[in-house]
């Protein structure tokens, strides 16, 4: 079969009401279908991943992210949850300070962290004044939209 034949079958299935055509001519097999299908490509049990064991370490990690509060002791605190996507950072360069530590004082409207999200640096401020409690997120790890940052206990008088 030349690339003429090829031509006249392609106009023939172009003019003719003729979704799926195949012809076999001196050991080459043609075959021609209209339209556009999307075939999936098979995949062997082998390649599918397996869900993992459940690591109760990263389950009590993620279980202390939680925008509620647990215990008794964590009641009245604030959480700061990130606005957006990306990676968390707590100082704004590798070799600088961190913003705040647990301990620290904050006033409303002070920087807390960095999320770089796309190549842009979001500055993530405090809503109020209070005292840093807890720090949930390592250096450096990604960060969900809403996922809690920090718990804050609010301090009226500052």
């Amino acid at each position: 079969m030349n690339i003429k034949e090829l031509k006249e079958l392609i106009d023939l299935m172009k003019n003719a009401d003729i979704s799926e055509l195949e012809i076999e001519k001196g050991g080459v097999k043609v075959k021609l279908k209209k339209g556009h299908s999307f075939i999936a490509p098979a995949v062997s049990a082998a390649e599918i991943p397996m869900p993992q064991a459940i690591d109760k370490e990263a389950a009590a990690a993620k279980a202390e992210r939680s925008v509620f509060p647990s215990t008794e002791e964590e009641k009245g605190l604030v959480t700061v949850a990130s606005p957006i996507v990306g990676t968390f950072y707590r100082a704004p360069a590798p070799d600088a300070k961190p913003y705040v530590e647990v301990g620290d004082i904050v006033k409303k409207g002070q920087v807390l962290c960095l999320v770089e999200a796309m190549k842009l640096m979001n500055e993530i401020e405090s809503e109020l004044n209070g005292k840093i409690s807890a720090i949930l997120v390592d250096n450096g790890h990604p960060v969900e939209y809403g996922e809690a940052l920090f718990k804050v206990e609010p301090v009226e008088d500052l």
